[in-house]
């Protein structure tokens, strides 16, 4: 296997240090837009690793940086905004593909709080029968949300329930960031076109509709110390992959953001700093087109460097609720939990991000050994979840499963507390 890795940032850094301990490829080039962070990504690494140069807004350039280095998979650990050449790009050169995030929505004209636009991942999709007729595999959204989360949907609804209510995705921590009022621990252009987006979701009888952000609010009771966390709808792949493979009657996705969080979040829209479209800067000869978003993202910290100054853990999970396999009710959070004082003393890499990088890993591997193998596009969930989360335990990052229902009266106790 030799691997392209689009992306040198905080995940694309995590992906190659969890990609040096192991042996199943021959050849990672770790590319970016700079090359000096390419070449800090792969410093202290073995010679499996070379950093190259990629602006990976050129379907074509990611076609010709595959065909010099005979590269069998892709990986895009960049931003969404560029899902679609690299993906064009990997098909172009007769690559696999993989992805942690999927190409953009664009929500409905006239309704966007009700009726569905153009859906995460639509663009993809679209050219799925190329991928399959060419024999090609694109496995879309295989980071840990999306990811992980679709392969623990996927787990329950082939081990653990015979009926599915529903499955909900939620997302929660408890890390902190020293010295800085307001400094994401993920890319905050990624942040921003997830919650300010529509959220979407699906029912059985309904299909794929959209709310308002920030809605249905609820309190959550996360695992491993973590404990209540308020959470509330936002626009995510799994509602949009699950669906497709398995079984439920209703799917959604909820992240804890935190008050103060959510708040800063609309006053960044109300100013329109979360816009992407490019705005004149001054006059004259010295006018400049700049984007918003873009402004904002320059403005706070690289998440890659502050984990020396995060402490706390991240957890992602699905909550699935139903029938067991004997009939009766059942409630179950499967879950992955990473303290960020392990993996920055093991990884040297802040929790979130590291968390978010391992997961393609994985699958990378069961690809090499030939555990998972498949044509066309296809999500997390379409694939044997059980090899999947034996390797992420072998790679020294165990996943829990709890019964959920002994801690509704903590929930309940928690949303009442927030309601006051």
């Amino acid at each position: 296997m030799r691997i392209l890795l689009v992306g040198a940032g905080g995940v694309g850094s995590a992906a190659a240090a969890i990609a040096a301990r192991r042996d199943f490829f021959q050849l990672m080039v770790v590319a970016d837009y700079s090359l000096e962070r390419a070449q800090r990504a792969v410093s202290g690494l073995d010679d499996r690793f070379v950093a190259a140069r990629l602006d990976a807004s050129r379907a074509a350039d990611v076609a010709g940086l595959c065909r010099e280095h005979e590269i069998t998979h892709v990986l895009n650990a960049v931003d969404p905004r560029f899902v679609m050449p690299i993906f064009d790009g990997a098909y172009a050169a007769g690559a696999d593909y993989l992805d942690m995030a999927m190409s953009l929505s664009h929500p409905h004209p006239t309704d966007p709080y009700a009726k569905t636009g153009v859906m995460l991942g639509e663009e993809q999709f679209g050219k799925a029968v190329a991928w399959e007729a060419a024999d090609r595999l694109a496995l879309v959204g295989i980071g840990v949300e999306p990811g992980l989360s679709d392969i623990f949907a996927r787990y329950a609804a082939d081990h653990l329930f015979s009926e599915i209510d529903e499955i909900g995705v939620r997302d929660g921590s408890n890390i902190t960031v020293e010295g800085f009022d307001f400094a994401p621990s993920f890319s905050i252009w990624t942040t921003i076109e997830e919650c300010l987006n529509p959220p979407i979701i699906w029912e059985r009888e309904r299909g794929w509709f959209t709310t308002a952000p920030f809605s249905e609010p609820e309190v959550f009771d996360f695992p491993e110390g973590i404990g209540p966390v308020e959470c509330v709808n936002v626009e995510h792949e799994e509602v949009l992959l699950i669906p497709r493979w398995v079984d439920a009657k209703r799917v959604t996705f909820k992240y804890g953001l935190g008050t103060e969080f959510i708040e800063i979040l609309k006053t960044v829209h109300k100013l329109g700093l979360d816009s992407t479209r490019p705005v004149a800067i001054g006059g004259g000869r010295s006018q400049v087109m700049v984007s918003p978003r873009d402004v904002l993202a320059a403005q706070l910290p690289d998440p890659a460097t502050l984990g020396s100054r995060m402490k706390g853990k991240t957890c992602a999970g699905t909550w699935v609720k139903g029938k067991g396999l004997d009939g009766r009710a059942k409630e179950m959070y499967l879950y992955h939990v990473v303290d960020n004082e392990w993996s920055m003393r093991e990884y040297g890499h802040q929790a979130v991000v590291w968390q978010t990088a391992v997961n393609p890993v994985v699958a990378l591997e069961l690809l090499a050994q030939g555990v998972w193998k498949g044509a066309g596009v296809l999500g997390p969930e379409a694939l044997d979840p059980v090899p999947f989360l034996d390797l992420l335990t072998a790679y020294g990052s165990p996943w829990g499963m709890r019964d959920q229902q002994p801690f509704r009266a903590v929930t309940q106790a928690a949303r009442e507390q927030i309601a006051a």
